[in-house]
């Protein structure tokens, strides 16, 4: 059976840049200057004030994958849709593509739709809604249902599998199921969604 392994990274909007009224909205229920920090700091977490901007695909079957990146302005980036200024290149099996946040979708979209399997972490509850929402956004049309019944085994949530569909309370995140296996997580290098 064919199957890919996706993950998202997204960042959030400047707060300062959202309008009165979205800033408004988002501060209405925090009360001291900690709580307004934790709003600003979580713009990255929702669809409506965030971006893409990255999208890594594995094939499990020939270790081949692809990651598609918004690239700064500022490092040799584009700095407008449709001008790309990164080369795409390919290491280790990976090939590198740069792009606006809807090129990358479309690539996305381009991609996942010739496999039967999907498999993500944390995927339902993340990662297929945002890039469902930001897709709409785009107006690019799905080209694969990312959000299947959650027992049919076309879209396999580890976070699901590994909390028994939400039996287990506690949900660890992904570093933490690693060590637990004994699998090299990127966390080792230091390296998080945030410095994405």
């Amino acid at each position: 059976m064919s199957r890919i392994i996706f993950d998202i990274e997204t960042a959030g909007k400047d707060f300062d840049a959202l309008d009165k009224g979205t800033q408004e909205y988002l501060l209405k229920w925090a009360e001291s200057e900690e709580e307004i920090k934790d709003v600003k700091e979580s713009l990255s977490f929702y669809p409506l004030t965030a971006e893409i901007i990255t999208i890594g695909m594995l094939n499990p079957e020939t270790d081949k994958g692809a990651v598609y990146f918004q690239a700064p302005p500022h490092s040799g980036g584009f700095a407008e849709e449709n001008q790309t200024a990164i080369a795409p290149f390919e290491e280790n099996g990976i090939r590198f593509e740069t792009g606006s946040e809807k090129e990358i979708l479309e690539k996305f979209w381009n991609t996942v739709k010739s496999y039967k399997e999907i498999i993500t972490f944390n995927g339902r509850g993340f990662d297929c809604p945002f890039i469902l929402v930001r897709s709409a956004v785009h107006k690019i049309k799905p080209t694969k249902d990312l959000m299947p019944n959650r027992y049919n085994g076309s879209h396999i949530d580890l976070l699901d599998q590994l909390t028994f569909y939400g039996a287990s309370r506690r949900r660890f995140s992904l570093d933490m199921w690693c060590k637990t296996f004994g699998i090299k997580s990127p966390k080792e290098d230091g390296i998080t969604g945030y410095d994405i």
